[in-house]
This record gives C-alpha cells, structure tokens and sequence, in this order.
C-alpha cells in the first residue's frame, strides 16, 4: 500500500495522549497510532452505514422471494 504525507492540526492535550502511546511502545510512531485511529474510525462509519441499509430490509417479503 502506497502512502501520502499529509499535515494536521491536533490539540497539545491530544498530542501528549499520542505520545505517551508511542512511548509505551502501543504504537511504534505517532503516523501509524493516527493511521491506525483512522482505518477503525473509518471501519466503524461504514459498518454503521450498512447497518442502516439492512435495517431497511422487510424480512417477510424477502422470504416470498423465489430461490434460484
């Protein structure tokens, strides 16, 4: 996987959290602690998402559908 370089802006109270992770060796640098932050954040987002679409599902009528 190819990877970018971004900047960001993050509070000193966050930052000093991120630290502490990266110095308890947690993570092993504060890019792959955001990366990772990221990717669960982003998993759950859609996760949410596809919960929502199946709760649109009526259950009865997809029973009387035909099975192929």
């Amino acid at each position: 996987m190819s990877a970018s370089k971004i900047a960001i802006t993050i509070d000193r109270e966050t930052l000093q959290k991120l630290d502490l992770l990266v110095k308890v060796q947690r993570f092993p640098n504060r890019s792959r602690t955001i990366q990772e932050a990221l990717d669960e954040k982003i998993g759950k987002i859609e996760r949410n998402r596809l919960a929502k679409e199946c709760e649109k599902l009526d259950l009865i009528e997809e029973k009387e559908w035909p099975v192929y």
